[in-house]
């Protein structure tokens, strides 16, 4: 089942129920990013084009580009694309991120952001579908072969932005620092002031010495289980 979702500033979304949807953690990813005001972006595994969609809404002057190992997926991508009227700003190619060498040059980029999936193969997570299951789980692709290729795509002193599981954090900055990207601010998502971060957010710079800005928790939900106004505030746009 397909159905269009509006956004903000006149911006929407085709979902198809087939295929991983728009959640929370590319819209705070979309939150967290920032690239510069004619910044260049590469969205690795864009799937529906959603998290290029929400940039483009967000920074007037970005252009975003998509790579999504899906054709199907690419294919919605692109119908985001176009219903949004953005053929000039956003590109969707379809690709696998571990043949990024031989897609494009070497700092090509301003800006890489990427959702990348979460689950290990021997976690015991499984999607239902394999559409899905790509998506969330580490089938085609893990968090390593991500950085590894947001290293060779963005520019030296260019930034990379993250969203992942904060018990899988280590791993991440270990596999950051390999490929030459240096943490240097970091986000924990939490469902409330008492409960357990459920995501990280981590921007990385190309070729910058260590030191990390850890920035205060973003909240989703108020104690008496309201959603926060910051929280309120990213999905609708609006000054918090």
């Amino acid at each position: 089942m397909r159905q269009t979702d509006k956004l903000w500033g006149g911006f929407a979304l085709i979902q198809d129920d087939r295929f991983f949807k728009l959640g929370q953690d590319s819209m705070l990813l979309s939150a967290f990013a920032a690239p510069p005001s004619r910044a260049k972006i590469m969205d690795l595994g864009c799937g529906n084009g959603a998290l290029g969609v929400l940039l483009c809404a967000r920074h007037a002057g970005v252009t975003v580009t998509g790579l999504e190992i899906q054709p199907e997926v690419a294919a919605l991508a692109q119908e985001n694309v176009e219903l949004n009227g953005l053929q000039q700003r956003m590109t969707v190619i379809q690709g696998d991120l571990k043949q990024h060498k031989g897609l494009f040059a070497t700092g090509s980029f301003d800006y890489v952001v990427c959702n990348p999936p979460y689950f290990s193969q021997n976690s015991g997570f499984s999607a239902k579908g394999h559409n899905r299951l790509t998506a969330r789980q580490e089938a085609e692709c893990n968090a390593a072969d991500a950085i590894q290729a947001a290293a060779y795509l963005v520019k030296f002193g260019g930034r990379a932005a993250f969203v992942y599981r904060p018990e899988r954090m280590v791993e991440l900055i270990a596999d950051m620092r390999k490929y030459q990207l240096e943490p240097k601010r970091l986000r924990f998502v939490h469902q409330h002031a008492q409960a357990v971060p459920s995501a990280v957010l981590i921007e990385a710079r190309r070729g910058s010495a260590p030191g990390v800005q850890v920035l205060p928790p973003l909240l989703v939900c108020d104690m008496d289980g309201t959603q926060t106004a910051e929280y309120r505030a990213i999905y609708h746009q609006e000054e918090f």
